[in-house]
């Protein structure tokens, strides 16, 4: 089953807590601080897999977590790194941030990578809290909390020649034609009901990669029909085949619908090289028609080719053509978006709020450090309460009107506030 959009959660590794410890060895009663510092966590790292085509594998797999790195140990010993989780995606995954709409990143080369979360540090152990007046440190870190996201993955398939049209128009007929492609061909409207790939072969040092686009009808732009499930596919390719039908009521109402369709859902796709082909010609009826199509649409500006997709008749010149204008036509861009000023962020930042007969303060650098102290060791207790006393959160809440005894709490951490 093709499937190109996916909703998932990633969260890197939280680094691993540092260890209080002190020295213990024969004849040496007082050996000083040897706690080691906790690993790093792994990070959560995209790359794109050249052997994928379709976002099928988080069907089923929604989440991606990281391994946490390891605790400190005795002896100055370090904890282990976590290794990083590498997600693969296919070439032309486009990722967004779920919540805000923010793109992330756009992969589009094999073996490239996008960092999405990083890995937490490690804390440190007690052996970096000893100086001259404290030798003796009961002071460690616990490890840097991990990041999450939801993330909204987008596939928009990278091919040098778009086919697009009208449904029934023939264009699974032409990509079998060309390609060794096995798309369902039928005899009505909307057999194709996902892209197909396929590479033509024009000799031993030419090819093209096609995708056979779903069929467009009007209000594909809002979603009507098939339409606005693939038009993004279109985007990647470089030039379009537009094929029309030749037993249709009318080809070039079709021509001028399916172009304004795309126009609407992104203005560059008017601007794409087309070539307009003119299909089954096999059918007496068609033939007979063809000189009254191609006039009017010469009045549009448009040289259309007649060609027979079924009976494989004059295709190999259309491949050459679109080969030409592959040559010159500009790469495809990336996603991209527009640059927007968003004021930095000071993470020593914070609010102090009432809550009933509590107090909540919330910032990003005080609630990381609540959930990197170890509550149990008075040390590390005191170092959060002069981190609070820097960062003017102490200060903040006598101002707001705390009392003795009244309960305060730092993201997941209640605490009871004493003067």
């Amino acid at each position: 089953m093709f499937i190109d959009e996916a909703s998932i959660y990633v969260c890197s590794g939280k680094g691993g807590d540092g260890m209080v410890h002190f020295r213990r060895e024969k004849y040496v009663p007082r050996g000083g601080p040897d706690g080691g510092d906790g690993g790093r966590g792994g990070d959560v790292i995209f790359e794109v897999n050249p052997h994928l085509n379709t976002l099928a594998n988080f069907r089923f797999k929604m989440r991606f977590i990281a391994q946490e790195g390891g605790r400190g140990g005795p002896k100055n010993q370090s904890g282990k790194s976590a290794p990083n989780l590498i997600v693969p995606v296919p070439p032309g995954t486009v990722i967004y941030d779920e919540e805000s709409g923010e793109l992330i990143g756009d992969l589009t080369e094999p073996g490239q990578q996008l960092l999405v979360c990083k890995g937490g540090r490690g804390g440190r152990g007690n052996q970096h809290f000893a100086s001259s007046r404290n030798q003796a440190p009961r002071t460690a870190e616990r490890g840097e909390p991990a990041q999450e996201r939801r993330l909204r993955l987008e596939l928009k398939l990278i091919a040098d020649i778009g086919i697009v049209g009208v449904p029934n128009a023939g264009k699974s007929s032409f990509l079998a034609a060309v390609t060794n492609a096995q798309p369902k061909i039928a005899n009505y409207a909307f057999t194709t009901l996902e892209p197909n790939l396929g590479v033509a072969r024009l000799d031993d040092e030419h090819e093209l990669v096609l995708a056979d686009i779903p069929g467009l009808i009007e209000g594909a732009h809002l979603g009507a029909g098939l339409g606005f499930t693939f038009l993004r596919h279109v985007q990647r390719t470089s030039v379009l085949i537009h094929i029309l039908d030749g037993m249709a009521e009318d080809p070039v109402a079709d021509y001028a619908q399916t172009n304004s369709e795309m126009a609407l859902f992104d203005a560059r796709l008017a601007e794409k090289p087309q070539i307009v082909l003119f299909n089954k010609m096999d059918d007496p009826q068609v033939q007979q028609r063809w000189p009254e199509v191609q006039a009017a649409l010469r009045e549009r500006g448009v040289e259309a080719m007649p060609v027979s997709a079924l009976a494989r008749t004059d295709l190999m010149p259309v491949l050459w053509k679109a080969y030409q204008l592959r040559q010159q036509a500009p790469e495809p861009q990336v996603a991209s978006t527009l640059p927007v000023y968003r004021p930095a962020e000071d993470p020593r930042d914070f609010t102090v709020q009432r809550e009933g007969q509590d107090w909540r303060v919330s910032g990003k650098a005080i609630e990381r450090a609540a959930q990197m102290t170890y509550w149990e060791y008075e040390g590390s207790v005191r170092r959060f309460q002069r981190l609070m006393e820097a960062l003017g959160v102490d200060e903040a809440l006598r101002k707001a009107g705390v009392q003795p005894g009244d309960t305060v709490f730092v993201g997941d951490f209640e605490l009871e506030w004493q003067d």
